[in-house]
């Protein structure tokens, strides 16, 4: 299937990115302080609206994001945004977790397939590419998966030799060349019918099992996935974003 032939089948405007933007970020806290941790800021601007800018520069239009603790303050600040993008909401009123969260925002989304990632993390990677594997391989899920920081405790993932996905392993200090879940995600959106309503559950730990022998695909890239998670990555992360 060629480039032209991908992109007949579908527009990357036609796509809804679902961000994740519901955790409480607690290591965070006493950095930040009385923001959300997508909200914390790089220079002059938000790391969330640093992520959006970003995807948007792809083509990507719609976004919704999965709103919990303090999303107030993420709603007022994107309802006074004034651009050509759509932004959406769907707002918690208990915690549910990564799976759980998608799932509530199901009546918002209309794309399928669908993008979903955390809003405490970034690659600079091809997103474009990202879509052609997905519907080149026919997915029903597909994964971006990072390189490893030696040393650092991560949960590793294993690929056979057509990119599927075939083992979830346990957090485990990760050698150099060892792949990990960036939390990017390319969604049919038939698998919503698997993951229950108003529950809290996780994608690693609920969805995946059910998943992991069905058209369940990992895209490698080499680009250095930064996350906001940490004190310390936090200032990592301001160091490199600060001036792009």
């Amino acid at each position: 299937m060629s480039k032209n032939d991908v992109y007949k089948i579908i527009r990357l405007d036609e796509i809804d990115v679902l961000i994740l933007c519901g955790g409480f970020g607690r290591r965070m806290q006493g950095i930040i302080k009385k923001l959300p941790k997508p909200m914390a800021e790089i220079g002059n601007r938000s790391f969330l609206d640093i992520l959006i800018d970003y995807v948007s520069s792809f083509g990507f239009r719609r976004f919704i994001l999965c709103l919990g603790y303090m999303g107030n303050i993420i709603k007022r600040h994107y309802q006074k945004r004034d651009d050509s993008l759509e932004i959406l909401f769907s707002q918690e009123n208990i915690p549910l977790g990564t799976a759980g969260a998608i799932k509530h925002a199901e009546t918002v989304i209309n794309s399928d397939p669908f993008v979903v990632m955390n809003g405490d993390s970034l690659c600079h990677f091809g997103l474009d590419k990202f879509v052609d594997f997905y519907i080149i391989k026919k997915a029903l899920f597909a994964l971006v998966l990072a390189r490893a920081k030696p040393g650092k405790d991560y949960g590793v993932v294993s690929l056979g030799n057509n990119k599927q996905i075939i083992q979830f392993n346990e957090k485990m200090k990760a050698k150099s060349n060892d792949l990990i879940n960036a939390g990017i995600y390319l969604f049919e959106k038939s698998i919503l019918s698997m993951i229950p309503a108003n529950k809290n559950l996780s994608l690693e730990h609920d969805l995946f099992p059910q998943i992991i022998n069905n058209r369940f695909y990992g895209y490698v890239v080499e680009e250095e996935l930064l996350d906001i998670g940490t004190p310390e990555r936090y200032e990592k992360a301001k160091r490199i974003l600060t001036n792009i």
